[in-house]
Order: C-alpha cells, then sequence, then structure tokens
C-alpha cells in the first residue's frame, strides 16, 4: 500500500500545476468550459459502436459483455510503439516482457493462460498454431495504421471457437475516406533506438484504401538482467507493413482486402540470471497474412451476409553459432505454420428489437519444426513433420433490444474437431440500462472450450487422445454516468473455471489433461472529464488466480494492478499525457515471489502548425528498477523525440 500511496502522490503532484494552469487559462479568456450546462450545449454526442462482442455493429451501450476499447487518440496520445505497450496497465490484462521491446511477451486475461486468448487483426487470426499451445507472441506486433483496439474479458467460444476460452483481442485498422492524406513519422532516443513510419489513406468514387509501413530498429540493453552481470546488448529491428482496400462497385456489395506483414530480427540470450548472455543467439521472424471478404447486403439491407476467407502464415528461425568461448556449442532451429480459414456468416434484421446472426467456419491449421545443436554431449536433432488438424463450426446469436432499455444476447456454437470430435458452447449476455439515471446494469455467462495444439497432439511429447480445455465464466457488474456522461464508474465483479487444462507431466514426458484452474476478482475503472481538454482516467484490477489440485498462485498473476492516466490538450497545441502503473508482488516460475512496481511514463506532442508536429516521451520517469519476468531486464528511465508530418 506504500508504494501505491507513494505512486499516487507522484502522479497527484504532476497534475496540480496542470489544473491550476488549466483554470488560469479558461478564466482569463472567459471560457465557460467550467459550467457542465454550458459545456453540454457545445458537444456534439456521436455513439460509441462495438463489434466484437457480438460480430455486429451495435452502440456500445447495447453491450452487456465487459469491454474495453482503445482508440488510435489514445493510442497517438501514449507514443507507444507496440501493441503490447499500449495494452500495458489495460483494466483486467496482464502483460509480461522477457528483457525489453521485441522479446518474448504474453497477454493474460482475467487470470486465464495466455494461449487462450485469441488475437486478430481485421478477421485475420494471429495465434501461431506451432507454438506449443497455439498462442500469440505480442514481440512483434507494432501500431502503425491501427485505428482502435477492441478487447472483450472472459470466454468467447460461442462466436469465435477455440483460443478464446478466456478473451478476445481485436485489432482493427484505418479505413480509408475522403480525400487522400498522408504522414509520416520519424524519433529517435535512448538505446540508439529509431523509429519511422509513414501511412496514406483515402478514397475515390468506389475505391477507398488505407496504408501504413513502419520501421523500428534498437541497439537494447541485455535481455538477461544486467544486474546478475549480464552486459552484453540484445538489439531488435522490425519492419511491418499494412493494407485495407475496399471496392464498392455497386450500393449493396462491398469486398474488403486487408494484408499484413511482419519481418523482425531479434538478439535473445539463454536464459534470465547470471550467465545468461550469448552473444550470438538471435532469431530471425516473418509473418505474412490476408484476408479477403465479401459483404452483400439483400432483400432492402435486411439481410447482410459476409463471405471470408483468411490466410495467415508464420515463420521463425533460430540460431546460436559458434563462439570463441564456447566452441563446441551450435544449434538451430526452425517454426513454421499456417491458418487458413473461411467464414460465411448472415445477419438477419427482421425487426428493430432483434438481429440474428447465423454463421459458419471452416479451418485448417498445419505446421513443421526441426532442431539441431552440437555440444560437449554431442550431436542431437529433432524433426517435427508437418501435420496438419481441420475443424469446422457453426453458430447461432439472436441480439434483442427492448423498449431502447433491456439488451440481451442469446448464442449457441458446435464445433467439430477431427481429433476430439463435437463440442458445445452457449452465452448469455444481458444489460439494463437506467436512462434517466445514466446506470447500466449488466452479466454474462459463457463456457469456451480450446483445442489442443499441433505440439500438444502430434510433437514426442504428445498425445493424440487429448481432450480439449474447458472453461465456464461469469461475471456481474454496473456502469454509472454523471455530468452529461463526463464522468464515468465501471465496476465488475467476474469469476472463471478451468478444466481438463493441458499440461506438461514431467513423470510420463508427455502432454495430459491433469490440471484444473479458478480465477476471480473485480474490476474498478473511472474516467471524469472535469474540462473540454483534460482527461483523467483510472482503473484497478484484483485477480486471484489458483491451481484447484494444489491451490498455488497461477505464474505471472499479480494480485493487484493500479493504472492512471492524466491527459490534457492547451492552448489547442499542446498535449501531455502522464500514466501511472502499479504491479504487485507475483509469482514467477520456478515459484519465485517478484517485488512489486511503479512506472510514470510521460508523453508529449506540440503541434507547431496544422501539419507538423514535435513529439516527445519520457519512459520510466522515476527510474525504477523492477522485473516482469524473473532474471530479465526492463528499461531504466530512457527518452525519445521526433516530429510527424501530414498533409
Amino acid at each position: 500500500m506504500k508504494n501505491i500511496s507513494n505512486l499516487l502522490v507522484t502522479v497527484l503532484m504532476s497534475i496540480i500545476p496542470v489544473v491550476v494552469l488549466a483554470q488560469q487559462t479558461n478564466n482569463q479568456s472567459g471560457s465557460s468550459e467550467n459550467n457542465p450546462e454550458e459545456m453540454e450545449d457545445s458537444i456534439v454526442h456521436l455513439e460509441k459502436m462495438f463489434i466484437t462482442a457480438t460480430r455486429t455493429e451495435i452502440p456500445l451501450k447495447e453491450v452487456a459483455s465487459s469491454v474495453t476499447v482503445i482508440s488510435a487518440e489514445e493510442i497517438d496520445k501514449k507514443r507507444g510503439r507496440t501493441v503490447l505497450e499500449v495494452l500495458r496497465g489495460t483494466l483486467g490484462l496482464d502483460v509480461s516482457e522477457a528483457g525489453g521491446i521485441g522479446k518474448q511477451s504474453s497477454v493474460f486475461i482475467r487470470g486465464a493462460n495466455s494461449e487462450h486468448t485469441l488475437v486478430l487483426i481485421d478477421g485475420i487470426e494471429m495465434n501461431d498454431p506451432i507454438s506449443t499451445g497455439r498462442g500469440y507472441n505480442f514481440a512483434n506486433l507494432t501500431i502503425e495504421n491501427i485505428e482502435r483496439i477492441e478487447i472483450v474479458r472472459g470466454p468467447q467460444s460461442t462466436l469465435y471457437g477455440s483460443d478464446a476460452i478466456g478473451g478476445v483481442i481485436n485489432i482493427i485498422t484505418k479505413r480509408g475516406t475522403g480525400k487522400p492524406s498522408f504522414f509520416a513519422s520519424a524519433e529517435g532516443g535512448s538505446f540508439k533506438t529509431f523509429r519511422e513510419v509513414v501511412g496514406v489513406q483515402g478514397s475515390w468514387k468506389w475505391i477507398d484504401y488505407s496504408l501504413g509501413l513502419s520501421r523500428l530498429a534498437t541497439d537494447g540493453f541485455s535481455a538477461a538482467n544486467e544486474k546478475n552481470q549480464n552486459s552484453e546488448k540484445d538489439g531488435f529491428k522490425n519492419t511491418s507493413f499494412s493494407t485495407k482496400l475496399a471496392l464498392t462497385p455497386i450500393d449493396n456489395l462491398r469486398i474488403d482486402f486487408v494484408s499484413k506483414y511482419i519481418g523482425s530480427e531479434t538478439e535473445i540470450d539463454n536464459f534470465g540470471g547470471q550467465g545468461g548472455d550469448d552473444i550470438n543467439n538471435r532469431v530471425d521472424y516473418r509473418a505474412i497474412g490476408f484476408n479477403i471478404q465479401a459483404n452483400l447486403w439483400l432483400l432492402n439491407h435486411i439481410w447482410r451476409q459476409k463471405l471470408g476467407f483468411s490466410l495467415m502464415n508464420h515463420n521463425s528461425a533460430y540460431r546460436n553459432d559458434t563462439d570463441i568461448d564456447h566452441p563446441s556449442d551450435l544449434s538451430h532451429s526452425s517454426y513454421d505454420s499456417q491458418m487458413r480459414k473461411l467464414e460465411w456468416q448472415h445477419n438477419l434484421y427482421f425487426h428493430k428489437v432483434n438481429t440474428v446472426t447465423i454463421g459458419i467456419e471452416a479451418e485448417e491449421e498445419k505446421g513443421k519444426s526441426d532442431y539441431y545443436s552440437e555440444s560437449s554431449w554431442g550431436p542431437y536433432s529433432s524433426v517435427f513433420e508437418e501435420k496438419a488438424c481441420r475443424a469446422a463450426g457453426g453458430y447461432i446469436q439472436d441480439h434483442i433490444r427492448l423498449w431502447d432499455c433491456f439488451f440481451t444476447t442469446l448464442g449457441a456454437r458446435l464445433d467439430y474437431h477431427e481429433k476430439f470430435g463435437t463440442y458445445g458452447t452457449y452465452r448469455i449476455a444481458s444489460a439494463y440500462l437506467f436512462k434517466n439515471m445514466g446506470t447500466k446494469v449488466k452479466g454474462t455467462l459463457g463456457t469456451g472450450f480450446k483445442a489442443p495444439s499441433l505440439f500438444q497432439l502430434y510433437s514426442n511429447f504428445g498425445d493424440e487422445n487429448l481432450e480439449p480445455e474447458k472453461s465456464i465464466g461469469w461475471d456481474i457488474g454496473a456502469e454509472q454516468l454523471l455530468w452529461g456522461d463526463r464522468f464515468s464508474v465501471t465496476v465488475t465483479y467476474f469469476s472463471n473455471d478451468f478444466t481438463n487444462l493441458i499440461k506438461y507431466d514431467g513423470q510420463t514426458k508427455k502432454y495430459q489433461n491433469i490440471s484444473g484452474a479458478a480465477s476471480k476478482g473485480i474490476e474498478l475503472a473511472g474516467n471524469i472529464q472535469p474540462l473540454t481538454n483534460l482527461d483523467i482516467q483510472a482503473c484497478y484490477t484484483h485477480t486471484r488466480a489458483e491451481d484447484k489440485q494444489t491451490n498455488e498462485e497461477l505464474l505471472q498473476r499479480p494480485q493487484h494492478k493500479v493504472k492512471g492516466n492524466i491527459s490534457y490538450r492547451f492552448f489547442d497545441k499542446v498535449n501531455f499525457n502522464l500514466e501511472g502503473i502499479h504491479v504487485s508482488k507475483k509469482l514467477d516460475y520456478p515459484n519465485v515471489e517478484m517485488e512489486d512496481y511503479n512506472v510514470l511514463n510521460l508523453a508529449a506532442m506540440y503541434d507547431i502548425t496544422d501539419n507538423i508536429s514535435l513529439l516527445g516521451r519520457i519512459d520510466n520517469v522515476l527510474n525504477a528498477e523492477y522485473e516482469e519476468v524473473k532474471g530479465y531486464g526492463t528499461a531504466g528511465i530512457s527518452g525519445y523525440t521526433g516530429f510527424k508530418v501530414k498533409f
């Protein structure tokens, strides 16, 4: 609690001068910003829409699920470089990064395993079929061209099938509109870091387009913590490319094409802790994917069809060459995978009170790997020949809205997997809005499943008789809006029960369904906008995640996490964003308790003209020494500056 208090005091001391300056500026200019009624008259309220929770675009007020939306504006204010940096501190999420930017990175939602999160980019599934648990490594995912990030917490298998047992992170890129516009930015700073981003978007007649390209290079610091006598720097290079193209040849037909490319080179260490340094260890990663989708409206827009096909390829190549200190050591390995998916979704708008969604999906995943090493023990090789799995599923959902205040979603799904057969899931989500009070009460109940990965089924350690992992989760909460929607607070209690979890058994040397886990907790979030150009946000997450057999805490899940964010824009030229994060003690492998920590980040942007802006960011302002993964380092105080042009 002392550390939390210190962090809050630091944040408040940083806010006070800004607020005072704002009040003085407003008083001198005779502004009416301090009067809520007058402010209300000057604001145009645009209803926020959300897609991921129901796979249809609905107003955010109708969403009963626990969701978070991170807008392009929020991303821009933070001046982050990767999606992981943007997600860090988000309500209900825990993140870990093993040794700085570009290193192995994981996200945990409500205490679920990291591989229980489904990651999408414009409908492309990013989870890697050849990874041990078919999870997603966020290390290489940068933020160019992102319009918003939608996060849904809790089991979502009814709409998204396997991998969504804990939740969904859906990244939606920008769609081009209006006249062609172009932007470019460049920045540099600590650890010899340089980043360049360019993009263009626009529309012409029946075509709209959006494109983003980024390059990031840094010398970094030792992935194995320097406090353990590790000194060799582990650099990172990343080139990413994102496009979105839409064609509307006739009024009721739109064809969307999305592509994504990621290429990176990362220097890594052998392990965290003393002696983990390795000057030659590296991994090269390539990912390329696309999604093509046709949208057809029929019967005067009563019936909308979406037919889509997506393809995602991952390739990781690890290499550790011989060096003079270890003349007999040599190793290299490669991991290749592919996911192909066909989807056909129907949205039926028979009446304004309900939307019926029916969909079918078919997918094939395949992967292979090989490993070779030479050491004083002699040569060793292991080959995982290409294996494939096929699955199909169908779902139906009805989203009901009554009296513009009661909203409920009922859904069911049946999946078929060629190894374990069929499995059914369901989800119920309801909300009631007391419009005169600005209060919404909500609750959800749903089940989830996760199919065994290719590695868990077919590797030397696998078992083809594995059953899917299962979950049931529920939550209940309330949202309150006050002061003309300028103040909001949300509180949610959640509970998840996981059974049949797949773990490696040291005795049999095989993966088995031998584990169960449970998580429960509270999510509390608040937002206040006392002035038009001042926004203050805070959130707190309490999570208790335990192994049901041993009653031990699950690794990498802190019980307490606090985040505060203050964004202020003055003189219509300068924007400051201050972010503070507190993470409590947690366990890491092998059941070692890690210390709690506080991190404070500051970002700023100054608009010299309407087309040119100066950028600046200071990370870890307090120069805190901490670890997110045991034995691996994190950056101390570091600064970056640059510029952005647009026209």
